[in-house]
């Protein structure tokens, strides 16, 4: 049978179902629903590559020989026939290297190292809030600093902090974009930082409630509706809202809550989850909580999915108080530092933060539960109105 040219105008008018080979890696592929692909073998650098060439018959054979030489001959020089169509593309169509269309690639190549695959849209937000409607359309190609510069000069001393992801996330997509072998200006974000000069901005921490003080508003928070008990619980954790507003049923394994891995702020691409252990106070909040509790959710919002990070905030912006939600973690902080003995790696446990480097880290293998457990207890009684005297830990952590 000839190595090439073997298949027939006639053959392909009724071929079966099936791969059929018309000789040096061109192939029609019968579908069962009797439409047909050409699609050409060929391989690079040993590396074999399999490319769709167009249907048939409206690419027909004579044609699709045409178009398999061309490719074969590329891979004959050792370059990628795939890639180089794609680099063609999008030559062809400049809009495909528009920053816009970049930022969502480099986006979705992101996902997997993101909490919850960046479903809440933080990475993206301040992009697509501040920069992409004044630069979506621009090639990454033609950016430069000055369109840097005057896109986020406007928010550069009154958003600072925004305007730092902002420029931090355009780093990501031009190395993106140079990854995609796409010709940028790397050192653009950098550039325009020093056309931009150093910030006014005085970064301000999040309002919290003095220790003391929280006794007399966790009274004030008695009724047992899903806002009342979510703050109750986030204030006996000492979690973040996060985790708090998605705490599933089945996390809960008697008096220990495990937050998954995912979850956790400053935990990316982390495998251990985090174990929150559960004073009687929190556990009796739960069980409060339970009847309101919908497809596996202990707080879930009255349509879908959880409750709201804003639901908790703005019921302490309707009392007038200038603490948030979040702020409850440092009173907790404060309240370990001032009136307990806890250690200062159990009190950052507490909190679940990373302290030390990994190799420490590597080696103390610990979540220090037993410790975190009888000091959530003595936090509880504190917070429902106990004296909150001074925790002895010494004799716990021998």
């Amino acid at each position: 049978m000839r190595a090439t040219n073997r298949l027939s105008s006639q053959f392909l008018k009724t071929a079966p179902v099936g791969k059929h080979c018309d000789g040096a890696g061109l192939w029609l592929v019968k579908r069962d629903d009797g439409g047909a692909q050409w699609v050409l073998r060929v391989t690079v650098h040993g590396r074999r590559r399999e490319m769709g060439l167009g249907g048939f018959p409206s690419l027909g054979l004579a044609d699709a020989r045409k178009v398999g030489e061309r490719w074969r001959k590329l891979a004959a020089a050792g370059r990628d026939p795939i890639k180089e169509r794609e680099a063609e593309e999008r030559a062809a169509r400049r809009e495909d290297i528009s920053l816009e269309i970049l930022t969502a690639d480099a986006f979705d190549a992101r996902k997997a190292e993101l909490k919850c695959d960046g479903t809440a849209g933080r990475w993206l937000s301040p992009l697509t809030l501040h920069v992409l409607p004044k630069l979506g359309k621009v090639p990454v190609t033609d950016l430069d600093q000055r369109d840097i510069r005057d896109t986020l000069a406007p928010i550069w001393h009154t958003k600072a902090d925004t305007a730092r992801k902002a420029l931090n996330r355009l780093s990501i997509v031009l190395r993106h974009a140079a990854a995609l072998g796409l010709d940028v200006d790397l050192q653009a974000t950098d550039k325009a930082k020093a056309l931009l000069g150093k910030t006014r901005h005085t970064p301000r921490n999040i309002p919290a409630m003095a220790w003391a003080d929280v006794p007399d508003f966790y009274a004030s928070i008695e009724e047992p509706t899903l806002t009342h008990l979510a703050m109750r619980l986030l204030i006996l954790t000492g979690v973040r809202s996060g985790p708090l507003r998605n705490i599933r049923l089945d996390q809960i394994d008697v008096n220990v809550w495990t937050v998954p891995a995912a979850a956790m702020k400053g935990r990316k691409g982390a495998t251990v989850a985090f174990r929150v252990p559960l004073s009687e106070e929190a556990l009796r909040v739960i069980d409060l909580a339970r009847p309101h509790a919908r497809n596996g959710f202990l707080f879930p919002n009255t349509r879908k999915g959880v409750i709201s990070d804003m639901t908790l905030s703005r019921m302490m912006e309707r009392r007038g108080l200038e603490a948030r939600p979040h702020g409850f973690r440092t009173s907790l902080r404060t309240w370990l530092a001032e009136s307990t003995d806890a250690p200062h790696e159990v009190a950052e446990a507490m909190l679940a933060h990373v302290v030390d480097g990994g190799v420490v880290r590597a080696y103390r293998r610990t979540d220090y539960l037993e410790q975190r457990a009888k000091l959530v207890d003595r936090w509880a009684n504190h917070v429902t109105g106990g004296a909150g005297q001074v925790v002895k830990l010494a004799g716990a952590l021998k």
